[in-house]
């Protein structure tokens, strides 16, 4: 793209009443693309990771840098301590208002991350449940045996069950734990209480970063490896001191356990290593399930340098006819 068209496409997005939303497992690429937008289009990225809010975890949590941050303005990052239980309300609480300002500045949203139901609450509305008492919550998330959770579910709510595949515990989880707490189905609620979206999926550039699996295994890896140099140790040693509620917040970040397994002497470090590895490879993959199954109408991309050149397109395209 030329300068001139280059400069076209920025005024066109950042008067663009829509939004650029960009998932991806981590480790994908998505922050990288996600910056690389915004620094050409004019944009301010919004992060959509429930780990990224943090402060406590800058390294771990694969906060941008700041001198990312220098390149372009970021928001909703490092924002709540480590003994909050953030949840997907308060991502849409405090999404919809730096919407509305970056919109306001004349800037494009590029909302990034990896949590897939802050894209379902932003594009769907958010359903308004009580809330759920946590003796429940654990019963069900915690069962041991699946195929009896899917079976229960079968019998209490067949409709919703026959949708859900028998080995997603966690939607099989909220489901049976939302009709044990108030006596109705999930799609009851949906129905009757989901409000407004925040951004119309129809004025909105929506990508799923999705590389092959060996160069996101690949990827996983080395920046695993990198963490540690950065001074992820150092990181969950503050943790420790600030000590927060066991199984809250961002005490669930992935490589917390086993570098605290280290520091206890469980673990050697290489051992603590491969397991923060290995349980990022097994979230990636739950994150490559849940985008598949639920953003199926989602532009794919792979993570190449090529696809700044491929998504520009699709803004340019987006903008045009809005």
């Amino acid at each position: 793209m030329v300068g001139s068209e280059r400069a076209l496409t920025s005024r066109r997005a950042s008067a663009w009443l829509g939004a650029v939303l960009i998932a991806g497992p981590t480790a994908s690429g998505k922050s990288g693309l996600a910056l690389a937008l915004a620094e050409r289009l004019g944009g301010t990225i919004v992060n959509a990771d429930s780990m990224q809010v943090y402060r406590e975890l800058r390294v771990l949590s694969a906060r941008p840098s700041a001198e990312d941050e220098a390149r372009a303005p970021h928001r909703l990052y490092g924002i709540v301590g480590s003994d909050d239980d953030w949840s997907v309300g308060h991502w849409l609480a405090a999404a919809g208002p730096a919407i509305a300002a970056i919109r306001a500045e004349g800037r494009l949203p590029i909302v990034v991350g990896g949590t897939g139901l802050y894209f379902n609450a932003l594009t769907r509305g958010l359903v308004d449940l009580p809330e759920i008492p946590d003796a429940i919550r654990q019963h069900y998330r915690e069962a041991p045996d699946l195929a009896a959770l899917h079976a229960e579910l079968m019998r209490r709510d067949p409709d919703l069950g026959v949708r859900l595949k028998p080995n997603d515990r966690a939607r099989i989880a909220r489901a049976l734990e939302v009709i044990e707490a108030t006596g109705r189905s999930l799609d009851a609620w949906r129905r009757e209480t989901a409000g407004p979206a925040l951004v119309d999926p129809a004025h909105a550039v929506r990508i799923v970063v999705a590389p092959e699996r060996a160069v996101l295994h690949d990827r996983i890896n080395r920046r695993f490896d990198l963490m540690i140099g950065e001074g992820a140790l150092d990181e969950v040693v503050g943790l420790r001191a600030a000590a927060p509620r066991p199984g809250y917040g961002v005490t669930k970040a992935i490589g917390v356990a086993p570098l605290s397994a280290h520091l206890d002497g469980a673990l050697s470090l290489d051992e603590a290593i491969e397991r923060s590895k290995a349980e990022t490879r097994q979230y990636a993959k739950r994150q490559e399930t849940w985008f598949r199954n639920q953003m199926p109408d989602w532009t794919r991309v792979s993570g190449a340098p090529g696809d700044v050149e491929a998504v520009a397109a699709l803004i340019a395209a987006q903008t045009v006819g809005s």
